[in-house]
């Protein structure tokens, strides 16, 4: 035993990212609501993959080799320039009615950096130079009066619109498509501003380009959060939130973003929307959340309004290890009907456990965590548990006394390595998406899923779609990698979220259709089974054929009337969420 605390003892700075590891820096507390850090300039952004062009995140060589034993050896696939893709982009065929605002841009990198989001068809037309379509020209409104004059120009000049937020879409949301009318990207990223904050209410006013940082950076500086830390974070914005029904990471505490969404500005093809900021109504149907999760098929949020909270006085995360799955997921079914006040849950499965250990930690921390929970009894079957509290110290020491109940209940190991492995854990919460391009260039392609279920069918379900997954490439004699966790808690059931890695093929083009395979057979295992299509993730493109199987007819027909009666040339996002 000594020996291990040894190894613990050496095991308390674990590699996070590389150049990475700066946090937003605070901006100064003032009492103007409009004060702001700036979103992050689109010259500081990679133009063909995620993020920070000074951030990196390195893997470790015991955590790539633990995954190429799953798929066999990699090669990486060649990436294009930025200068040749340019020199694809066409001219645009925007009228000279927009061309000549002066808030649109036809510039060719402005156009190439607005045409593809960040699915995995197209990180592969990022890098294989095949974009396809383009939009003929970027707009970027400062005011809800911008995006009116550009909806009526484009309804006078039959445009397609496409709204762009952070650009974060792993779902086909913001890709432009071949067709005869011209195509209008609407960018948000200069209505970015806290316009308005009634403490009394603790409603926020804020422009819907606000960006993650910038939203929790301006309402720092006044003694405030929203809490809403979706993976995407980084980039990702509160218009974009509430059009894709978004989740953050700490959803069991502050909420999915229908609990924080409280009303807001909604331009349509048809006219304003003014969606009021009442806490509660019986008059009729809930225009709110009838709004929410449109994908921009309905209009393009320019303002909203957000629910927030003071400041937390004490925040913590923690991790634990459990014996087994059906330990650590009755630890979270208990924790969420019994009323637990955590912050946050969080469990992977066995094999994402041990993927997480290999690729998070150096060989000698791999070994000290292996060795002193093997001491504690736990073999090849644990879990590792993440959690977090957030409030005042007496709720949190409440919450943490019931919760640490339920974890010796079902056999827990917790202590001194656990704790620093939650708070590593907090430290690089949002860099995950930067491991996909670390992967890329070692050939070994990434990939995620998402779903939700009833606790009933929980076990049922992740055997079934990760079943579907791993054999999906048999007859290419190909293998996949595929591991789970649940990151989303609720009484009736939870959210199970995928990750899978398989091999890059010889070219672009056959390294999409072995994703397309894995895809579908994904998605046909959610819509066959008793799940939602997307948790978190929206509909976009990618899931438009499988909603059906969760809306039914009638379901789909009330969906395409609604959109149609605020969009009836059906110019607003066409073939996103629903194919027609």
């Amino acid at each position: 035993m000594s020996k291990i605390k040894s190894l613990i003892r050496k095991t308390t700075n674990f590699p996070a990212t590389k150049n990475t590891d700066n946090n937003l820096e605070p901006i100064q507390k003032n009492n103007t609501a409009t004060n702001s850090t700036a979103n992050t300039p689109i010259e500081q952004t990679r133009w063909n993959g995620w993020g920070n062009v000074s951030i990196n995140k390195t893997v470790s060589p015991h955590g790539a080799k633990l995954i190429k034993s799953h798929i066999g050896k990699t090669k990486k696939l060649s990436s294009v320039s930025l200068q040749q893709v340019l020199k694809t982009v066409p001219k645009s065929r925007l009228p000279a009615a927009l061309t000549d605002l002066d808030i649109v841009s036809t510039d060719k990198e402005v156009r190439l950096r607005h045409a593809r989001g960040q699915s995995f068809p197209d990180w592969i037309a990022m890098h294989g130079g095949d974009f396809e379509v383009f939009p003929d020209g970027v707009a970027f409104p400062e005011s809800t009066a911008d995006v009116e004059t550009l909806l009526t120009l484009a309804n006078e000049h039959d445009l397609i619109v496409i709204p762009f937020g952070g650009g974060t879409s792993v779902v086909g949301h913001i890709n432009p498509q071949k067709g005869s009318r011209p195509v209008l990207t609407i960018a948000m990223s200069k209505m970015d501003q806290l316009l308005d904050l009634d403490f009394e209410s603790q409603i926020a006013t804020f422009g819907a380009g606000t960006q993650g940082p910038t939203v929790e950076a301006q309402l720092d500086a006044h003694g405030y959060r929203l809490g809403h830390y979706p993976q995407s974070w980084e980039l990702s914005t509160l218009g974009g939130w509430i059009a894709a029904r978004s989740s953050g990471q700490q959803s069991l505490g502050y909420g999915r973003i229908e609990q924080l969404f409280a009303g807001g500005t909604l331009v349509t093809p048809q006219g304003v929307l003014n969606i009021a900021d009442i806490p509660a109504s019986s008059a009729g149907p809930d225009l709110r959340e009838i709004m929410m999760g449109t994908e921009g098929r309905a209009g393009i949020f320019t303002t909203v309004k957000m629910r927030v909270q003071p400041q937390p006085e004490e925040e913590l995360f923690k991790v634990a290890f459990l014996p087994n799955w059906e330990a650590g997921k009755e630890v979270l079914r208990q924790a969420v009907q019994k009323n637990v006040r955590l912050s946050m849950l969080r469990l992977s499965n066995a094999v994402e456990t041990d993927a997480h250990l290999h690729l998070g930690t150096s060989p000698s921390q791999f070994l000290a965590i292996s060795t002193y929970l093997k001491a504690r009894g736990l073999s090849s079957d644990k879990v590792m548990l993440t959690y977090g509290v957030s409030g005042d110290k007496a709720q949190n020491k409440l919450a943490l006394t019931q919760f640490n109940k339920l974890l010796k209940q079902h056999g827990s190991v917790t202590g001194k390595i656990t704790d620093i492995m939650g708070s590593v854990w907090a430290h690089g919460r949002f860099k995950f998406p930067y491991l996909r391009g670390t992967l890329w260039d070692k050939g070994i392609m990434v990939d995620t899923f998402e779903t939700a279920t009833n606790w009933n069918n929980i076990d049922e379900q992740m055997q079934q779609m990760q079943e579907a997954v791993r054999t999906s490439l048999t007859e290419e004699s190909e293998e996949v990698m595929a591991f789970t966790h649940i990151s989303h808690v609720y009484k009736q059931g939870a959210s199970l979220y995928t990750t899978y890695f398989f091999r890059a093929a010889k070219d672009h083009a056959t390294t999409l259709q072995r994703w397309q395979k894995i895809k579908q057979a994904a998605s046909t295992s959610l819509a066959n089974g008793k799940a939602t299509i997307s948790h978190q993730h929206g509909v976009g493109r990618d899931h438009a054929p499988y909603l059906a199987a969760e809306k039914g007819r009638l379901g789909m027909q009330v969906t395409h009337d609604m959109l149609k009666s605020l969009d009836p040339e059906q110019r607003m996002n066409p073939g996103v969420l629903l194919e027609k």
